[in-house]
């Protein structure tokens, strides 16, 4: 029964991973990444579609995406959403393609993103804590209906602050990287 309980804190853990890496995709450093645009919407016949669904992104140079339309029909409408989308880009458009090109950012703007990524971090700790919480209960619980000794709780409580200390650090190994990425000029 602990090992279920720790199989099942370890997922919740890694999805709280998964959720800061894809918080950190969304911030963007000077260079060009196609990660930056996982987040912009188009409106295709109605439906609100991810932009890789009707597009191809690609990176042209180190400051430049190139975004390929599947239908031509779509470039005014990926135009217009990545120009709406909070990334702070202006796209280019030159026949059916789309150019992307990444503002260099200021000093001031590296250190308001990367107080982003810290808070991102924190709630990615958060998240993984709160995997700990709820997997401690869970053994409290089992203690209490006398389904478990106080030893297998005692072990069991250790096995989930280690596995609460493996993902912490690698929450704090992926935000070490996210600085180093976002302050490198």
């Amino acid at each position: 029964m602990i090992n279920d309980i720790k199989t099942e804190a370890e997922k919740k853990m890694k999805k709280s991973l998964e959720a800061l890496h894809s918080a950190f995709n969304k911030i963007r450093t000077g260079r060009a990444h196609p990660a930056i645009l996982d987040s912009v919407m188009v409106n295709y016949y109605g439906q609100e579609t991810p932009l890789k669904q009707v597009a191809s992104v690609n990176v042209e140079d180190n400051r430049t995406l190139t975004v390929a339309p599947w239908e031509k029909n779509l470039v005014p409408t990926i135009e217009k959403a990545i120009m709406s989308s909070d990334l702070g880009l202006n796209p280019a458009t030159s026949g059916d393609i789309i150019r992307v090109p990444m503002p260099m950012l200021t000093e001031e703007t590296r250190k308001e993103m990367v107080k982003q990524a810290r808070a991102d971090a924190e709630n990615g700790r958060v998240s993984v804590r709160n995997a700990r919480r709820d997997a401690n209960s869970m053994i409290k619980d089992l203690l209490k209906e006398k389904e478990i000794s106080e030893d297998d709780e005692r072990r069991g409580e250790d096995e989930v602050q280690k596995l609460t200390d493996k993902y912490i650090a690698e929450v704090d190994k992926m935000l070490k990287a996210k600085e180093e990425d976002l302050m490198a000029v």
